[in-house]
C-alpha cells in the first residue's frame, strides 16, 4: 500500500471526525469524505503532523465558517457535481498516514484527489488562521 506524500493543498479521502461527534464520545468519523491538508509538518521524531479541513456538501449556516469550492476545482478533483464547501472552523489533527486515510471509491489504491490551486489554498490557510485566532475553530486530535 503506497500513500501519497502529505503536502499542504493535497485533497485526500479521510474519515473526518466532527467536534460534536468527538464530544459525544466517538473516536471514528461517521463518514469518509474529501479533506484538504492544511499543514504537514515533519517532527524531530520523523512523524509528520497533519492538519486537515473537511469538504462537505452542507451549505454553512454561517458563511464565514466555510468557503465554497469553485465548480471548476471540484471537477478537476473529480468530486461529484454537487456544490462543496471547505470548512474553516473544524479541523482534524493526526500523524500521517494514520488509521483514517481511505481509498477513493472506485479508484483502487488511490487516496488523493489532487491538489487545490495555490491561490485557493492560500485563501483557505489565511481564513483558517483568522478563525483560529478569533477562537472560532476547533481541532479534534486523532492520534
Amino acid at each position: 500500500m503506497t500513500f501519497p506524500a502529505p503536502k499542504p493543498g493535497l485533497v485526500i479521502r479521510y474519515s473526518f471526525l466532527w467536534s460534536h461527534e468527538a464530544d459525544a464520545g466517538a473516536d471514528e468519523g461517521s463518514k469518509d469524505r474529501p479533506c484538504a491538508i492544511v499543514v504537514a509538518q515533519k517532527q524531530v521524531e520523523g512523524e509528520v503532523r497533519t492538519l486537515v479541513a473537511a469538504i462537505t456538501h452542507l451549505e454553512p449556516d454561517d458563511p464565514a465558517a466555510a468557503m465554497e469550492l469553485p465548480s471548476a476545482v471540484s471537477k478537476a478533483l473529480k468530486l461529484d457535481g454537487a456544490r462543496h464547501w471547505l470548512k474553516l472552523d473544524e479541523l482534524n489533527r493526526f500523524v500521517w498516514p494514520g488509521y483514517d486515510l481511505r481509498q477513493i471509491p472506485g479508484r483502487q489504491g488511490e487516496y488523493a484527489y489532487g491538489m487545490l490551486p495555490q491561490p485557493l489554498f492560500e485563501e483557505l490557510r489565511v481564513k483558517i488562521l483568522a478563525r483560529n485566532q478569533a477562537g472560532k475553530a476547533r481541532t479534534v486530535k486523532r492520534d
